[in-house]
């Protein structure tokens, strides 16, 4: 007989990036009860990892619970990044509801269309709240008017354009049912979670059944799988077996070694949980995204829906040029390796394959911040190694026509860069879907383009805008191969010889382009030191001082002017490398090079290919 657990609420909170979700979160936590009056709690709790705190962005969704009167509320924070999608995908299989936020400004973006979809798919409660009512320019009325577009657009059911919605301020703390209402915390939210999010039903009596719909990993105790209990009851020591919808193959019995639920930002032992409680089990090695723990007497696998493949990949290789071995702490392939598969226990979305070379990996992921997050976490490991331009994977129809993936590129800039921007996107195929005005002078413009023709665009699109453009992208499946693109129209300044560079060689290189090294630092012949002005590539010799034989001017260079030199960020050195150079990453340094350091063999194998 199936019951109704009346006392648990189990909600995910979705939304495009930068949206709010995370804040929102801290203030349930904080409202709940969870943090001491006087305890001093930094900003996004939640987002525990150094890169999700540095780029304000949530990568692995959190699970979290609070009490509300009598009532456990487990809550799921979730990425809005869409190279995070497949957590957002996976995530919803354990909650009967989503918290909709909505930037009470910028209204409904991409990201929020992808996760708003995936919840209507699952026939989940929606409750819509509009978030930042309080920063300048917001239009919350005009947001919910767009937002009841959104989801007709959807195929919303009747029902589910039936949601509450209310109006928030999540820096702020405070929630409205109304606009004009009293501002107080966040009481009309949590009434809302209770009143309209339906509590998790299952038939206590009927075989166990758990699907696994997060992984997390910890050295200590190995994989810990998360997921929803829809049936029976779960023990610790209870022998279960292990199936996979997709696999019929995949049965193995296990045992349950340790049972946790969540309570606040801790993880909880407990013995023995019921129907509708959000759990974390340990004890399971080969437990993966997508498995069904059931009873041994009744072993049906829940349907799972299968994680979006990759769109985008770039190889992992050992580094060998003549720095290699000084900076880092781990540098053979046997470290690399054992670092990316390990890596693989977490992230659903990732591919990792062996290739002819024992030096050399594949790695593919969902989009390039997927795969640079993957990198800048490696690097402060301490990890060197050196990585490809990134490509994408195509596929080929039934017929043998070579498909590529495609985005829809949503960009909002200020109306007199707009004929750039679409010339710019012009040349590397995409093609304009739609223009519309913002009330505040800028222009909406919507492209649908291959995705090879985004790589390495963002860094020329910020200075085509000045700054002031934002662009926002969501995959949009595979399309036909759109023709050959031309991705960088200037060349790159080389390094002659192996040494330190000095400010008379630098004040020489600087006519030829732009430099992104200064006095002082160790080169070797086959580096890339600068971005040349014109096409080609040009070497240079940014080590030579001047003959010591000039007397009348032997201090001259102290009144040498350098033009400061740019800087790359690892995303800007990964989208500025090409198809024959490398980024070589260490923990202390990143440096572009030639694939092939030996500048007569580089002119051969540029000959070779003309011919």
């Amino acid at each position: 007989m199936r019951i109704t657990r009346d006392n648990v609420r189990n909600v995910a909170i979705i939304a495009h990036v930068d949206h709010g979700k995370t804040t929102l979160v801290d203030k349930l936590l904080k409202e709940s009860g969870v943090f001491r009056a006087n305890q001093q709690v930094q900003e996004r709790v939640m987002d525990s990892g150094d890169i999700e705190r540095e780029r304000g962005i949530t990568i692995l969704s959190k699970n979290t619970a609070v009490f509300y009167k009598d009532t456990k509320i487990n809550i799921i924070d979730t990425p809005g990044h869409a190279d995070f999608g497949g957590e957002v995908e996976r995530v919803l299989k354990m909650v009967n509801g989503v918290i909709l936020l909505v930037d009470a400004f910028e209204g409904p973006m991409p990201q929020t269309r992808f996760v708003l979809q995936k919840a209507l798919e699952l026939n989940l409660k929606v409750i819509v709240c509009i978030n930042k009512i309080d920063r300048p320019n917001a239009r919350p009325e005009e947001v919910v008017d767009d937002v009841l577009e959104l989801m007709m657009d959807l195929g919303a059911s009747d029902e589910q354009l039936d949601a509450p919605f209310l109006y928030a301020s999540a820096r702020e703390g405070f929630c409205v049912a109304e606009l004009g209402d009293e501002e107080k915390d966040m009481t009309p939210l949590f009434e809302a979670i209770i009143n309209d999010i339906p509590a998790p039903e299952g038939d206590p009596d009927a075989g166990t059944q758990i699907l696994i719909s997060t992984i997390d990993y910890n050295e200590y105790v190995g994989r810990i799988g998360i997921g929803k209990l829809d049936n029976g009851r779960l023990s610790v020591n209870q022998e279960v077996l292990l199936l996979n919808h997709h696999d019929p193959d995949k049965r193995k019995k296990v045992k349950v070694s340790k049972l946790y639920e969540f309570e606040g930002l801790n993880r909880v032992e407990v013995t023995s949980a019921e129907v509708g409680s959000i759990v974390a089990i340990s004890g399971i090695s080969d437990l993966r995204i997508g498995d069904t723990l059931c009873d041994a007497d009744s072993p049906e696998p829940i349907p799972f829906q299968k994680i979006s493949d990759p769109t985008i990949s770039m190889n992992f290789l050992v580094n060998d040029s003549p720095f290699a071995g000084q900076e880092g702490t781990y540098v053979t392939s046997r470290h690399i390796r054992d670092r990316l598969f390990r890596e693989l226990n977490t992230d659903v979305s990732l591919r990792v394959e062996e290739t002819d070379s024992a030096d050399c990996f594949k790695v593919s992921g969902r989009g390039e911040l997927h795969l640079s997050v993957l990198i800048e976490n490696m690097r402060r490991e301490g990890f060197e190694f050196a990585v490809s331009r990134a490509e994408v994977i195509y596929k080929k129809d039934e017929r043998g026509k070579l498909l590529e993936p495609m985005e829809i590129a949503y960009i909002d800039v200020p109306e007199e860069f707009s004929g750039s921007v679409i010339q710019r996107i012009s040349e590397r195929k995409g093609e304009l879907q739609g223009m519309s005005m913002g009330s505040d002078g800028t222009s909406r413009l919507e492209f649908s383009v291959p995705s090879r023709g985004l790589i390495g665009f963002r860094g020329d699109f910020l200075t085509m805008t000045k700054g002031t453009g934002i662009m926002n992208t969501i995959f949009d499946g595979y399309g036909p191969y759109k023709g050959d693109i031309s991705y960088r129209k200037q060349g790159s300044l080389i390094a002659f010889e192996t040494g330190v560079s000095v400010a008379y060689g630098l004040f020489q290189a600087q006519q030829r382009g732009q430099l992104f090294i200064g006095p002082g630092v160790r080169v070797y012949a086959g580096m890339v030191i600068g971005q040349c002005a014109k096409v080609e590539d040009i070497e240079l010799n940014v080590c030579k001082t001047k003959h010591l034989t000039n007397t009348r001017s032997s201090s001259a260079d102290e009144a040498l002017t350098l033009t400061p030199p740019k800087i790359l960020s690892l995303d800007e050195a990964l989208e500025f490398i090409d198809q024959d150079e490398l980024l070589e990453i260490t923990p202390e340094s990143l440096r572009i090079r030639k694939r092939q350091l030996d500048s007569r063999l580089r002119k051969r194998e540029q000959l070779t290919k003309k011919a």
